[in-house]
């Protein structure tokens, strides 16, 4: 298995960011991650 970039804190600080209204796509770029990578992890939760 692939490991992560990000650690699991990580990766909630930023799902936490977009909470409150802040575009997908600029958090994406933000923190560099793939729109599509993005969006397929929130699917498969």
């Amino acid at each position: 298995m692939k490991r992560s970039r990000f650690t699991e804190e990580q990766i909630i600080a930023i799902l936490r960011e977009q909470e409150p209204g802040v575009p997908v796509a600029d958090l994406c770029r933000k923190h560099g991650l793939r729109l599509a990578a993005m969006l397929n992890g929130a699917v498969a939760r």
